[in-house]
């Protein structure tokens, strides 16, 4: 599966899908549907399929310039038919998202230790520090004070990588090894994340989402309508996305009682292995020249 990467969009459920939504919807049906329909989409048959998930026409086309002007999608036009192709700036966003999204992070090892980043930016390179902050948040880094920030081990060199596009190794550590006594430590890592809002997010998506699961065990697993299995998987995708990003993957034994991201993973699971064939497939009927 592919899948995009821009975490930073709204919580709200899936059943709702309100105009101002168009550009975290049309940015999840990139990841979602273009890229695995061949990295292109028809203008008109993207319009078409995001009003039957609740956008209207005008928001669509909207967004779709939108990413245009970021340089997300350039003007391709196939069979006589205008769209839009994947630029390399978008299929690289959505390939690094891969594997957060799509694949359920699973806890980290309590013993593999932490990694620690320490940087002293200045003022006068405002926008740089706040690139950095960003960077880290983004990679699952809790913010211990200022300036230090902390997660387990296996994101540091993902850590080095994005310091070090940004240009900022030399005004940055980057330290790791264990914890060793002091403050408690579940304490001190409920202070760096907000666990009990990640925590509400996950929970959130079950109790909206865990209807569709009823409908298929009602339905012996399958029977959706092919529009209808499109709106779900998109919807279900859409809410779905920014929710691992947000989750720093810590080890089991630091996490609150009655963690609900196994539980969320799982669902969200079911339902795309349910939902993703005949969502394409339905998806399909609006590109040119596919069965």
């Amino acid at each position: 599966m592919r899948a995009m990467s821009e975490p930073e969009t709204s919580d709200e459920p899936v059943a709702d899908a309100p105009a101002q939504r168009s550009r975290t919807m049309v940015v999840s049906f990139l990841g979602a549907v273009a890229h695995r329909l061949g990295s292109w989409m028809p203008i008109g048959g993207t319009v078409d399929l995001m009003t039957q998930a609740g956008l209207d026409a005008q928001s669509v086309r909207t967004a779709v310039f939108r990413l245009k002007r970021r340089g997300w999608l350039a003007s391709e036009s196939r069979s006589g038919v205008r769209g839009y192709a994947l630029t390399e700036t978008s299929l690289a966003a959505l390939t690094a998202g891969d594997e957060v999204i799509w694949h359920a992070r699973p806890p980290a090892r309590l013993e593999d230790g932490w990694c620690i980043v320490s940087f002293s930016v200045p003022e006068s390179d405002r926008t740089k520090r706040h690139q950095l902050r960003s960077a880290l948040s983004s990679l699952g880094f809790g913010n211990v004070g200022s300036g230090v920030w902390i997660a387990p081990d296996r994101m540091r060199r993902a850590a080095e990588q994005a310091i070090d596009d940004l240009g900022l190794l030399p005004r940055c550590a980057i330290f790791r090894g264990d914890y060793a006594g002091g403050e408690d430590l579940r304490d001190l890592l409920a202070d760096s994340w907000d666990l009990e809002a990640i925590d509400d997010r996950y929970r959130t998506f079950l109790r909206v989402c865990s209807p569709l699961a009823d409908r298929l065990d009602e339905i012996d697993g399958g029977g959706f309508e092919a529009q209808e299995a499109f709106v779900a998987y998109l919807r279900v995708v859409d809410h779905w996305r920014k929710l691992p990003y947000r989750d720093p993957g810590l080890p089991s034994e630091v996490l609150p009682p009655q963690w609900s991201a196994p539980a969320a993973g799982a669902l969200f699971e079911r339902l795309v292995d349910a939902l993703q064939g005949p969502a394409l497939r339905h998806a399909a009927a609006y590109w040119p020249g596919r069965p």
